[in-house]
């Protein structure tokens, strides 16, 4: 019995955790913030006290009707209730225990990983058409709804389409694997295909808003595939400084909500030619497109590239914390799983 005791304990400190981590915008009216500024606030996806630190004066200032007196005594209200200095690693240490890992099917695969997808970061993977991209999305999306390790306790999944690949029947087939149901695995999905670059980008604040709305409930965002649509509205060499400008705004985005809702965020990207490579003898004349921008926004990126029959080999590209290493998986019916030699 003490055992369960004990359980519930530490589970009632996890939840004061995701207390403390979420405080709501609300929270302001003590420091003498009206309601009507806090709405105007919300309709723009700004729904923490976090998220006021996470965005700057000026963009404060272009919401309408707030004044920059009014923005100034946000931000003082903002500062009273939230620790803006510095940390000693040892306290950053403590509430990085918070972060999880979504296992993506394989075990290699997380291995390399260190565990799995990891929250409060964004991992990009990329590689040529069928290396396993949209598969691995699908995976995650049942993956992310089981509990795994580490007291991981699963949650829902916001999936944002913008190749029109999203099958629902494929995410039927993976629950089969894993022996969930069906319409249960469907109903924890949340489902939108965006058109444009600003429909992504307004997505986000819909996604800001319902993570907040049901606090701890969402474990992960995919993006399928991040780059398509910035590749499509913005063409040619003069509006790409336009384009990296908007991409940037848009991961910078991406990067807040993963860190300020303990969500894990996984985007997909698209590979171009790199005419210049024959010149300098690449062995792998492809790179992915996003340029500079996408690589330093990306906290971990794989590389997926084929292999014999069904089976994919993932590098991580770049990574702050895991070394270089290669994994093999392949593509199943119940979608990711280890490599069958």
């Amino acid at each position: 019995m003490k055992t369960e005791d004990q359980v519930v304990e530490g589970d009632a400190a996890f939840q004061d955790d995701e207390e403390s981590f979420f405080q709501d915008i609300d929270l302001l009216q003590k420091h003498g913030i009206n309601m009507a500024d806090i709405k105007k606030m919300k309709s723009v996806g700004i729904c923490t006290v976090k998220g006021i630190q996470m965005t700057t004066r000026r963009a404060l200032c272009n919401i309408k009707g707030l004044s920059e007196a009014k923005v100034e005594k946000i931000k003082e209200a903002a500062g009273k209730l939230l620790n803006v200095g510095f940390q000693t690693a040892f306290e950053y240490s403590t509430r990085r225990r918070q972060v999880f890992h979504i296992t993506t099917g394989s075990q290699e695969f997380d291995k390399l990983l260190g565990g799995g997808i990891e929250s409060m970061s964004i991992t990009e993977a990329f590689g040529e058409f069928r290396t396993g991209k949209t598969q691995l999305s699908h995976t995650l999306c049942v993956t992310a709804q089981l509990p795994g390790a580490d007291g991981y306790s699963g949650g829902k999944v916001i999936f944002i389409d913008t190749e029109n690949t999203f099958r629902p029947d494929r995410l039927r087939d993976i629950a089969d694997r894993f022996n969930v149901d069906h319409d249960a695995v469907l109903d924890n999905v949340l489902y939108a295909r965006a058109y444009t670059s600003e429909h992504q980008m307004e997505l986000l604040d819909f996604v800001a808003a319902k993570f907040h709305e049901e606090g701890g409930v969402f474990k992960l965002l995919i993006i399928d595939s991040i780059m398509a649509l910035f590749r499509v509205d913005f063409s040619g060499r003069g509006e790409l400084a336009e384009r990296q400008q908007k991409l940037a705004q848009m991961l910078s985005r991406l990067q807040k909500i993963s860190e300020e809702y303990n969500v894990a965020v996984f985007v997909t990207n698209q590979m171009t030619a790199d005419p210049g490579a024959g010149l300098s003898f690449q062995a792998d004349p492809k790179k992915p497109i996003g340029g500079h921008i996408l690589a330093h926004a990306s906290t971990t990126r794989l590389s997926l590239r084929k292999g014999r029959g069904e089976m994919r080999i993932v590098k991580i590209f770049d990574s702050p914390d895991m070394p270089e290493n290669e994994a093999t998986f392949s593509i199943t019916p119940g979608g990711i799983s280890d490599a069958k030699e």
